[in-house]
């Protein structure tokens, strides 16, 4: 009974951030469509509303059930032991601290800096400068792939470490031709 209620959280965990995720990216895509400020403010207010309500709990219930299960039924550090499970902790740490550090602390910029542009009544050049930023653009849009990576781990249950190093394989030989 525990394993299923432990089981049931950590789905509808993955459920909310999917569905977050999902929300913050198509919010995002908006929002480099506009030019006019007021639209893109709400833009920006939707991200902050699914990062806030859907993304967040969604990661703690994942952290929280997944910690759990781990402890209780994978034997603690063993996991380390499992490939498949070693790759989603690895992978969701991963995303847990770029989340929460780079795209996380962005968007708060973003919409304080959008805040400021609206009570100035037109977009200042600190927005126009944090609006063309590579790297957490670059970082915002690996979430998603690497929440079905993670998904995909916990799906197929990978045995050994060789999948993880296919792809590197399959390039090397493709270099060869």
């Amino acid at each position: 009974m525990e394993y299923g209620l432990l089981r049931f959280f950590h789905v509808l965990g993955a459920v909310l951030i999917g569905a977050g995720l999902i929300g913050v990216w198509l919010a995002d895509l908006r929002s480099r469509q506009l030019s006019e400020l007021k639209p893109f403010s709400e833009a920006v207010r939707n991200i902050a509303v699914f990062y806030d309500g859907l993304v967040v709990p969604g990661a703690l219930l994942l952290l929280i059930s997944g910690t759990w299960m781990i402890v209780k039924f994978y034997g603690g550090w063993n996991f380390l032991h499992i490939p498949w499970l070693a790759g989603m902790v690895g992978l969701f740490a991963f995303e847990f601290v770029e989340g929460n550090t780079i795209t996380r602390l962005y968007f708060m910029r973003l919409r304080r800096l959008t805040r400021s542009a609206l009570d100035a009544g037109h977009a200042t050049p600190e927005l126009e400068r944090a609006r063309g930023e590579l790297a957490p653009t670059f970082t915002h849009f690996l979430d998603l792939p690497m929440l079905f990576l993670i998904i995909a781990l916990g799906t197929m249950q990978p045995t050994n470490w060789m999948l993880f190093f296919a792809a590197r394989l399959q390039r090397s030989q493709l270099r060869r031709c």
